[in-house]
Parts: structure tokens; C-alpha cells; sequence
């Protein structure tokens, strides 16, 4: 580099003297954008991690009670342990909760209440719904599917969100006489013994239902009884009494025709070949007893299985069993009142399943040679 070149990279006067003081504020400026992106980088994490849903896809609801007294960091434990012991809460980090609230000036804002919250929440919005206030008493929906028993009535709350006291609840499926208003239950109340498992077994009728969080065990119960009284109408009474049957009978039939039909058509069906085998005195001999005697689902019970003593083994004893042995809906009920007419009169006493899974149909029979054919076609399917 000749002497041209370096007077020509010689540093101005005027900036040698200003760079004392651009310099700390070049320093400076450095230190705040490394810092921002840092910050930036650290907030981006801390959002991702803790600040933003547990499970976006989880709307299960749950049921937050906050007092009075609870600070910022007792609700942050409540939120993280809100959805029971081994399970993740609706926050996942106590800490991140308490610097949030206080970081936007919440942390005094908290109010006491009962809240419905879920995990696809993020904090903002918890925030937000705590510091609000005063909501209105909460309620949920629960569905109980045809063909549940009392045992997946109970799972229906659950599932839902629903913390009821079970054994209150199977307690109570006992006690006719709280619910004897009704008068379908007022007969099982004279109704003679017959070691049934729960009285109300077949009248908590499947439907959805929307009922307060905090509801208790007897609303629930009464609220599905009211409902199988609204669907079982006059019309099915006076049916019901043409062909002999009680309400009771009709409930229990249904229940059995409800756990092993599938397709619309196949339930009358089913229906006509338990009417025929009743009219003739032969056992109805159904593995939807035997699933609810023996608390096993499956298609094929061992010859020692089907000796279990039970009121509900229709393999063993003649007649309906002891009870329903489902909660039936209402075309189960209908099938049960009007069964399949052609079936009926053509004696049909059999039924089976075919290709499970793919094909949920039965395929029926009049003999039991015929029965049997049909078993050895389609057993290997089960």
C-alpha cells in the first residue's frame, strides 16, 4: 500500500473526536439487541412450554374451586393438580402460572368461584375467566349410549368430567322408594324379589344430558328416569298389556335384544326369535345374559361358563332373567312390543353372528340343524 492508500483510509478528525461517546451507546445498542433476541428466544420457549395449552385437543372439562383465601400460588397447585393424581393438570408449570399473573398485575385480581376449565386452554385465558368472576353455576353434557349398564352410566360422568360419588350412585340404584313416584318403579317396589343386581338397571335411560358439575347422585338418577317415562308412552303401555307382558318384562326384553342386535332391521328379528322361544318354553339362551352375569363380553361361552348359577343365565334357567341387563334405548323397546311379524309367524328360534367385524349382521334360522350349519360357516369370524 503506497502512501495514497493510507491517507485515503486515514480515520476523520471528527470522528476520532466523537467515538468516546458512540462508543458506549454502539456498546450499548449491541448488549440490547443481543439481550432482545435473547429475551425473545427465552419468552418463545417459556410460551411453547408452559404458557400455551397442555393439549390443544382435550376439551374434557374440570372443576375448579377457588376460595376466598387461596392466593395466586395455592390456584396455580389447584390448576396443576385439577385433573387428579397421574395426570397431567390443566397448567404444567406452577411457577410460570405465579410470574404470569404477577408480570400483567393479576395476581390481586383472582376472585373465588367455581369454574369449568380444560386442558386446551392457555394461561391468558385462565387468567382471564379466574380474574372475571362470579360465573354462572357451570354445567356439563354427559351421553349414556343404548346398551350401557349402570357400570357405563358411571363412566359416561366420568368421561365427561362429571366427580360423582359412585358408590352413592349404585347405592341408590337399589333404593326404589326414593323414586316411586314413578310408577314403573313403584311395580318393581311390589314386584317380588328376584336377586336382581340394581332395581333401576334398564330405566336410566340413554340420552345426553346436561347437568350442574356439582350435581348429585340422585338428580342424575332421577333426571334419566324421567326421561324413560317420557319415551315409554301410553301407546307402549297398552301394548305392552296385549301381549301379556309387564312394563318390566318389555324392559328386560329389550335389554337383551339391545346388546345383541346392530343393524336396524336385525333387532325386530331378534325380537321375533325370543317371543318364539318364551311362547314354547324354551331357554332364550343369550350371551348378553351371560355377559352380564359374568361381567366377560364375548361371543362364545365354555359349557362351564354357561353353568355359572345366576338369575340372569337365560342357558341355564327358562324365561327372562332376573332383570334388564342393559339400559335399552327406544328402538330396542319397540323392537321388543313389535317384533318382526314374517319371523314370528315362520317360528324362527335362532340367530348367530356372521363375519365380525366387518359384518355386524345376524343371520337367522328356524331349526336348530340349520342353526348349527350356520355356526360352523361363520365361527371362525368370532
Amino acid at each position: 500500500m503506497d502512501k495514497t492508500d493510507k491517507k485515503a483510509f486515514r480515520i476523520p478528525q471528527w470522528l476520532k473526536t466523537a467515538w468516546p461517546y458512540i462508543r458506549p451507546v454502539l456498546v450499548l445498542s449491541i448488549s440490547l439487541a443481543v439481550s432482545f433476541v435473547v429475551f425473545s428466544n427465552v419468552y418463545k420457549y417459556i410460551q411453547i412450554r408452559y404458557i400455551r395449552p397442555v393439549d390443544i385437543d382435550d376439551p374434557t372439562p374440570y372443576m375448579l374451586v377457588v376460595e376466598n383465601s387461596d392466593s395466586a400460588s395455592r390456584i396455580a397447585s389447584k390448576l396443576y393438580e385439577a385433573c387428579g393424581e397421574g395426570e397431567s393438570g390443566i397448567i404444567s408449570n406452577k411457577a410460570v402460572f405465579k410470574v404470569y399473573v404477577d408480570f400483567v398485575g393479576k395476581a390481586n385480581k383472582l376472585k373465588a368461584g367455581t369454574y369449568i376449565l380444560s386442558k386446551n386452554m392457555d394461561i391468558p385465558q385462565i387468567v382471564d375467566i379466574i380474574c372475571a368472576g362470579n360465573p354462572p353455576k357451570p354445567t356439563v353434557k354427559f351421553t349414556v349410549q343404548e346398551g350401557f349398564t349402570i357400570s357405563g352410566v358411571l363412566w359416561a360422568l366420568d368421561k365427561a368430567g362429571i366427580k360423582i360419588d359412585e358408590e352413592a350412585f349404585r347405592s341408590l340404584c337399589n333404593e326404589t322408594a326414593m323414586f316411586s313416584k314413578y310408577s314403573f318403579v313403584e311395580q318393581l317396589t311390589n314386584r317380588p324379589d328376584k336377586e336382581r343386581d340394581y332395581a333401576l338397571e334398564g330405566y336410566l335411560f340413554p340420552d345426553t344430558y346436561e347437568v350442574f358439575i356439582d350435581v348429585r347422585p340422585e338428580a342424575v338418577i332421577n333426571k334419566m328416569l324421567m326421561r324413560f317415562y317420557e319415551i315409554f308412552t301410553d301407546e307402549y303401555i297398552a301394548r305392552a298389556k296385549e301381549l301379556n307382558l309387564s312394563i318390566d318384562d318389555v324392559v328386560t326384553l329389550a335389554s337383551i335384544i339391545e346388546r345383541e342386535a346392530s343393524v336396524d332391521e336385525d333387532f325386530y328379528k331378534v325380537s321375533a326369535v325370543f317371543h318364539n322361544r318364551l311362547a314354547d318354553g324354551q331357554k332364550l339362551e343369550s350371551c348378553a345374559t351371560m355377559q352380564y352375569a359374568l361381567k366377560v363380553n364375548k361371543y362364545v361361552y365354555t359349557e362351564q361358563e354357561r353353568a355359572t348359577q345366576s338369575p340372569y343365565n337365560t342357558y341355564l334357567y327358562e324365561g327372562l332373567p332376573a332383570g334388564p341387563v342393559s339400559n335399552p334405548g327406544k328402538r330396542a323397546i319397540e323392537a321388543a312390543l313389535y317384533p318382526n311379524q314374517e319371523y314370528l309367524d315362520k317360528k324362527y328360534k335362532y340367530f348367530c353372528n356372521m363375519d365380525l367385524p366387518e359384518n355386524k349382521s345376524l343371520i337367522f334360522a328356524k331349526t336348530f340343524e340349520e342353526h348349527r350349519a350356520n355356526v360352523e360357516r361363520y365361527s371362525k369370524f368370532w
